[in-house]
């Protein structure tokens, strides 16, 4: 049915300097059909048309969360929520609630530590068997790097005080060397990731989906870049497709990620097996809801933890060689650039973006310019939370897109992060109006459940530079906060570019993809602290209501 939307401001994001606002457009056959002033919008839609009075709302094109873990964000909706713990006390009561709240639960799984909660002590073992000591606990740290476990979790992933890293991860060890219950980079990811996976059934990551899809259309998000996904995802997102009809409430597109293994002939096996499935994807026509984009590589880790891969040490005089050197890294982004594959590269520390960018450019050497240009690679580097001058300018003149998520720098997760850094370095940190400067593309996103997935609060952080979890505090480098309007933008069109996608998503224009959020009041014409406040009216996806907030309930 065509569709007349009226009564509104339409922020188009048509262009990248276009300020215009449109009143009225017109929906047909789930993409815009006409983007105007009222009585043309009207005349347009004919009278056949069905008109929806929007009351002076505010309409921007569907949010895009360019990096974020569908089902670890699902899953971790109900695990135990401890980024806002305020002390240890706080972190182990909650724990000890959870046994109470589910007594029959064969394990406690928890989400979003901070270092800074825990009053100065070390996160090991003894400190969560004295919460609770009957069951496995397997905490995610809020930067997902690193896992934090009691005694009984260790005996359950079978890790003792003999067993050896995994390449890439360390297991974390007291001062006689027994296993100290927290579980770094590769030792998370390879180890506890697919153990708790393995311990899920099918409906446990269907009822995650379909969680996060609500989740996500009440937020205003249309469309998502998955940043991580193996077979259960892909497998649960078909099953998502046949649940829905052929369809899905959000978009997704993915990277696969590559696990660094032992040769290089492993590696590139991985890369093969994505093709052929980014190509079986493709020919069973789910491209406009769900698409294989390319391979997300982990170069390094965090700053938090002390892992990200950094020029020069950290303040305890602590350095980390990155998870994926040169020499482990060039084959694999050459084969996978070769393929036609988009390349997502998770570079944190400043040594870690050189070698990324080493990694893009040795790709162009062997395979020769992409045509039309560069742009038609559309490679990724994600987080840049720290990174050198001189590689803000080789990313822009690369083509490459910087992918950077505001709600890392909110100020009330930083007091670990500037502490462990310790020197001039803390003054760049994240730096994103360099990269626009620079002339880059800037795509931002949530990396959910890293952080809140919300939208909104997302926006503020990233116009404001000051806490959405505790607005009250200082902005952190005011300097580098972002107009508004070109937020909206990053989250918006340039998520779209992200993705390749930029052709279907990304604006309110005639042709595209009729993907849009509805929202009470005008953030651009009130103060940024209206952000957090305003509320998401209407969620549409591809011309169908998704999420209607005057029917809403969210669970």
């Amino acid at each position: 049915m065509r569709m007349l939307y009226t009564n509104c401001s339409v922020f188009t994001a048509a262009a990248p300097a276009d300020p215009s606002r449109a009143e009225a457009f017109v929906v047909d056959g789930g993409r815009f059909s006409y983007v105007g002033d009222a009585a043309s919008a009207a005349a347009a839609a004919g009278a056949g048309a069905a008109t929806v009075d929007l009351g002076g709302a505010f309409v921007l094109p569907g949010v895009i969360d360019a990096h974020t873990h569908l089902l670890m964000t699902g899953q971790a909706l109900g695990k135990v929520q401890l980024r806002d713990a305020v002390s240890l006390a706080d972190l182990q009561e909650r724990l000890r609630q959870a046994v109470r709240d589910t007594p029959d639960a064969p394990r406690v799984l928890g989400s979003g530590w901070l270092y800074s909660a825990l009053d100065g002590a070390e996160p090991t073992r003894q400190l969560l068997d004295a919460a609770v000591p009957d069951r496995p606990v397997y905490l995610g740290a809020n930067d997902l790097h690193s896992v934090w476990v009691n005694s009984a979790a260790l005996a359950e992933l079978g890790i003792g005080d003999s067993t050896p890293d995994p390449l890439g991860g360390r297991i974390g060890r007291d001062a006689s060397g027994a296993a100290d219950g927290l579980l770094y980079e590769t030792a998370a990811v390879q180890i506890v990731w697919p153990a708790l996976a393995n311990a899920a059934r099918d409906e446990d990551r269907d009822a995650w989906l379909e969680s996060v899809f609500r989740h996500y259309a009440a937020a205003g998000v249309t469309g998502a870049v998955d940043m991580a996904v193996q077979d259960d995802d892909v497998a649960a997102f078909r099953r998502a497709l046949a649940r829905h009809g052929g369809t899905l409430p959000l978009r997704v597109k993915c990277h696969w990620l590559i696990h660094r293994r032992e040769n290089t002939e492993a590696n590139l096996a991985q890369v093969a097996q994505v093709a052929e499935l980014a190509a079986e994807l493709a020919e069973a026509g789910t491209g406009q809801w769900l698409q294989l984009c390319g391979i997300k590589i982990i170069i390094d880790g965090v700053i938090d933890s002390c892992t990200a891969s950094m020029k020069e040490p950290y303040a305890d005089g602590s350095s980390a060689e990155p998870i994926w050197d040169r020499d482990s890294l060039y084959p694999v982004v050459v084969a996978a650039d070769a393929a036609g594959l988009q390349v997502a590269l998770h570079a944190i520390g400043d040594e870690a973006s050189d070698i990324a960018l080493d990694a893009l450019e040795e790709a162009v050497r062997v395979n020769g310019p992409a045509q039309p240009g560069h742009s038609a690679r559309r490679h990724r580097i994600e987080h840049l939370e720290t990174v050198t001058e001189a590689n803000v300018q080789r990313l822009a003149d690369l083509g490459v897109v910087a992918s950077v998520q505001p709600v890392h720098a909110d100020p009330a997760i930083q007091e670990n992060w500037q502490a462990v850094v310790g020197d001039q370095r803390v003054g760049r940190a994240y730096p994103w109006t360099e990269f626009t400067g620079a002339g880059a593309r800037l795509a931002i996103s949530t990396d959910a459940p890293t952080a809140p997935y919300q939208a909104l609060p997302n926006l503020y952080v990233a116009a404001t530079r000051k806490s959405a979890l505790d607005p009250g505090l200082p902005a952190n480098l005011p300097q580098y906060a972002l107009e508004l309007a070109d937020a909206i933008c990053h989250a918006t069109r340039d998520a779209a570019y992200s993705c390749r996608a930029e052709d279907s998503l990304g604006r309110i224009i005639p042709g595209q993809l009729a993907d849009f959020t509805v929202l009470a009041t005008d953030p651009l014409t009130a103060e940024p602290e209206s952000l957090l406040a305003n509320t998401v009216l209407l969620t549409v996806t591809g011309g169908e209501t998704v999420f209607d907030n005057a029917a809403a309930t969210l669970s």
